[in-house]
């Protein structure tokens, strides 16, 4: 909500030639209360001005020498490109006004100045600029958030991600169609798939073989998006050998509840299964 006093802690700039003009339009904000008054005569002076100041409103004459209105209004939309310009035309040309809301200007008063219309078009304008202004902080603040938010995240999965890599051998994760975005480790390799496409590289069984069942299962899960915790499946070396992994995935799902893929842990446990069967 705008309350009085932001709008008359507004700045204000009174741009035309007549000394008249500029001060009868001066005693008129005077005498509403508006504290924030800066004028010039000088068409010119008023990009530079715009530049330094950014006024909530800047009440515009279009007809002056050398440098008129509608020249100043092009100025200064080469100035706010995307935002807002608060410009409030000045016109005894009833022709104008239209010609003066297509170049940028947002409202017009008409000569001779009716004070009271004026009055009500600068505290209507002002309104709308202030609660523009509100509407770009917002939008900062929340950029910033958001921009916070995000940073926070990724610092919370680089973190779980050493975690992880700390407690396996393989991280990895997979987008929702099952390509593998982030891999750390052979997990390429365990899970026995080429990925020519993500890594530029053929890589493959290398002769090696799954147990069809075990891994049956394995994708089964995947598929159905399921978690599922220290799954062991085992697969025929080339030498014949046999090797033990140990894998645990769980689905990831964005802030919507959409499902964007997998994301687990691998570990070779070959030593500690002959282990335990050595043990039996």
């Amino acid at each position: 909500m705008i309350n009085k006093p932001d709008t008359l802690n507004a700045k204000i700039l009174i741009v035309d030639d007549q000394e008249a003009n500029v001060r009868l339009l001066e005693q008129m904000l005077s005498d509403g209360g508006y504290k924030n008054i800066t004028s010039t005569m000088d068409p010119r002076e008023v990009s530079n001005l715009y530049r330094q100041n950014r006024y909530d409103l800047i009440l515009l004459d279009l007809y002056m020498p050398g440098m008129d209105g509608f020249q100043v209004l092009e100025a200064l939309k080469k100035i706010e490109r995307e935002g807002y310009l608060p410009v409030l035309v000045i016109t005894a040309q009833p022709g104008h006004k239209l010609r003066a809301l297509q170049a940028g200007a947002k409202d017009f008063v008409s000569k001779p100045f009716d004070l009271v219309e004026v009055q009500t078009r600068i505290q209507n304008m002002l309104e709308v600029r202030l609660l523009y202004k509100q509407l770009e902080d917002y939008n900062k603040r929340l950029e910033q958030t958001v921009a916070e938010r995000t940073a926070e995240l990724r610092e919370s999965e680089a973190r779980f991600r050493r975690l992880t890599e700390l407690a396996s051998d393989w991280y990895w994760e997979q987008d929702e169609k099952g390509n593998f975005t982030k891999v750390y480790g052979p997990v390429l390799d365990m899970l026995g798939i080429k990925v020519d496409h993500l890594l530029g590289e053929s890589k493959g069984y290398n002769g090696a073989h799954w147990n069809e069942a075990e891994y049956s299962v394995f994708k089964a899960n995947i598929a159905a998006r399921r978690p599922f915790i220290d799954f062991i499946y085992r697969r025929t070396k080339p030498d014949g050998s046999t090797q033990y992994l140990m894998v645990s995935g769980e689905p990831m799902f964005d802030s919507s509840g959409r499902f964007t893929g997998y994301r687990g842990i691998g570990k070779d446990v070959t030593d500690s299964m002959h282990a335990n069967q050595a043990s039996q």
